[in-house]
């Protein structure tokens, strides 16, 4: 069956564009896509979400047909963005991915109108659990327009789980020199510096748990059984602060489960988001 987009042009608080990608029919979901990726791979998901829910896709700034990013990189402009298009949608759920968890997170602290959060494998660093030792090394093999060595490193420190990461380094360079030289590694390869600005503004957000205490959405922290070992941890002690969170751990899944779309996540993610809000959350 073909899928029906629409697009929307939201003004954003700076009086750029943000182009919204619609498909479906139901209650809206926004989702916040993840670092060195463009909502391409995201349609699958939307396809398989979209005869029960309206799903809004966006890509951040700097990417496709987004405006270009503020410099020097904080992350505001990520969150002022979701809320012009949490305004624009008039919806009130949210699916955040890797280092789009760590936007949705943000703005969920920040007191946006969220009222169902559902995280996969959320880039938060929480009591130093996030890898990120490797963040100095990676940016300046891309500082010095090694790319593919900045990609290796950054490989390498993400994907712990992987037997890949433990090849010599130069092995790994030369993996991701063949892989920068398809479509998707292109694409990567251009977004890396882009990617590592943001690993190293999580890095720089260190912090207990206890930060995201004030969030009251109702909230669901995943993670992939497969994938890298340090989200579980990380879910775990953040649902021990927020007041409305529970943790799933998803069979044979890795990192890119969002991307993949299988029926199970589907199917976890539809409960969750027609799960009534908690009747003390529930908005007059």
């Amino acid at each position: 069956m073909e899928q029906h987009w629409t697009v929307q042009r939201i003004p954003a608080a700076d009086d750029a564009e943000i182009v919204l990608h619609s498909t479906g029919s139901g209650p809206g979901i926004i989702v916040v896509h993840g670092g060195g990726v463009t909502i391409g791979i995201y349609r699958r998901l939307a396809l398989r979400l979209a005869d029960r829910f309206t799903v809004h896709l966006y890509n951040r700034r700097g990417r496709d047909d987004a405006a270009a990013r503020a410099e020097p990189y904080d992350g505001e402009q990520d969150v002022d963005d979701l809320a012009a298009l949490l305004a624009a949608a008039g919806v009130g759920n949210v699916l955040g991915h890797s280092g789009g968890g760590f936007v949705a997170l943000r703005a969920a602290a920040r007191g946006l109108p969220i009222d169902r959060l559902a995280l996969y494998d959320p880039a938060v660093q929480v009591n130093g659990l996030f890898p990120l030792d490797w963040v100095p090394a990676a940016r300046a093999a891309a500082h010095a327009g090694d790319i593919a060595r900045a990609m290796a490193i950054t490989g390498a420190g993400l994907n712990t789980q992987s037997a890949t990461s433990r090849l010599p380094l130069a092995v790994q360079v030369a993996i991701c020199r063949l892989f920068l030289r398809t479509p998707i590694g292109r694409g990567m390869g251009e977004l890396l510096p882009s990617t590592l600005d943001e690993s190293a503004l999580i890095q720089h957000h260190d912090s207990p748990p206890q930060r995201w205490a004030g969030i009251s959405a109702e909230v669901l922290l995943a993670c992939g059984g497969s994938g890298p070992p340090y989200y579980r941890p990380i879910n775990e002690a953040l649902a021990g602060v927020l007041p409305h969170a529970r943790t799933l751990v998803v069979p044979r899944a890795g990192h890119d489960a969002l991307n993949r779309a299988p029926q199970h996540l589907v199917d976890a993610l539809a409960e969750f988001f027609t799960t009534p809000v908690t009747s003390e959350r529930a908005r007059s």
